[in-house]
């Protein structure tokens, strides 16, 4: 069996958010918690939750940007972060890029376009002079931006323009593994399908293998292969798209799923909504046993004591006591 592109090892992420006099921790925030999975080379997992669930930590993490508490990143069966620090980290960062969320934010405004699609040619030595421009006029072809696009600043682009600069970025570099965190989210629902349509292209032509992180569960559906749910630093369930969406396991993936409308009148009014109730727990002190126990209309006893292992039901991996038995 051949070894995943891309594998998350129990990876937890916690910050620090106040300390003593000491400077011992008082108050630390679990951002994410004992997650792993995999990403097969050339496809797509999504990565799915509610705001505030650790969807964002787990990609920074994966890019290096956040270092974990602990567990590992794998990438070829080699660990980044280590990686990174290594005599091969420049090598490792061309291999895996980023596209964030904010296309206003991350775009340096006092750059013109053709500066920052060139700039990972510059830092990695990947092209100069006349190589180095025509490079950046095919990227920016690629994403579909004109030649003379490059002598522009950000602040002259439109959000879903700026995105697809920002995409023609992460592309200069040529890497294999992409972290697409939110990058939709920001645009007008009529650029999403584009930007997306965008990401499916390029994938095929450059073999990509996206990481890519989304509160819309219908593009989630359009785009992925696998999809992985998270709850409050934690995984719920992973499973390929088309069975995840038939017959979800989890509660919290039924109650998420329950709430994607759908454009049948006769079929959405015979649906039946499943509402949580109550808020989400803090990460700073979350409950015992399942995270969910407190808004699931199904937990239990042992919900509320012992947390759910992710173990899997064939092409799947659920964290249930309903479940799991």
């Amino acid at each position: 069996m051949s070894t995943p592109l891309i594998e998350v090892k129990n990876l937890s992420k916690f910050f620090v958010t106040a300390r003593t006099m000491l400077g011992r921790p008082r108050a630390t925030v679990k951002a994410v918690e004992d997650v792993s999975f995999t990403v097969e080379a050339g496809e797509t997992l999504g990565l799915v939750g509610e705001t505030g669930c650790g969807k964002s930590t787990v990609a920074r993490t994966l890019v290096g940007l956040y270092k974990p508490t602990a567990g590992e990143v794998l990438f070829r069966g080699k660990d980044v972060h280590a990686a990174f620090s290594g005599p091969e980290g420049n090598q490792y960062r061309r291999r895996i890029q980023m596209i964030f969320q904010d296309p206003y934010a991350s775009l340096n405004p006092r750059m013109t376009v053709g500066d920052i699609v060139g700039e990972p040619l510059d830092i990695h030595g990947l092209a100069a002079g006349n190589e180095r421009r025509e490079r950046i006029m095919h990227l920016l072809g690629q994403v579909g931006l004109s030649p003379e696009h490059a002598s522009r600043f950000p602040h002259e682009f439109s959000g879903g323009q700026r995105q697809r600069v920002g995409i023609a970025r992460a592309l200069a570099a040529g890497p294999e593994f992409l972290v697409c965190d939110e990058p939709i989210s920001a645009l007008d629902v009529s650029i999403q399908a584009q930007v997306v349509n965008l990401l499916q292209d390029l994938q095929t032509e450059y073999g990509l293998t996206y990481l890519f992180v989304a509160h819309d569960l219908s593009m989630i559906k359009h785009i992925s292969r696998r999809v992985a749910v998270m709850y409050l630093g934690t995984l719920a369930e992973v499973a390929p798209v088309d069975e995840l969406y038939a017959n979800p396991l989890h509660p919290y993936t039924q109650a998420l799923l329950s709430a994607i409308p759908i454009p049948d009148p006769l079929v959405e009014n015979g649906r039946r909504r499943i509402v949580l109730h109550g808020d989400v727990p803090s990460p700073l002190n979350p409950p015992p046993g399942c995270k969910f126990n407190t808004r699931c209309p199904r937990a239990f006893d042992r919900c509320r004591c012992e947390i759910p292992r992710l173990l899997a039901h064939g092409d799947r991996f659920v964290a249930c006591h309903l479940v799991n038995g």
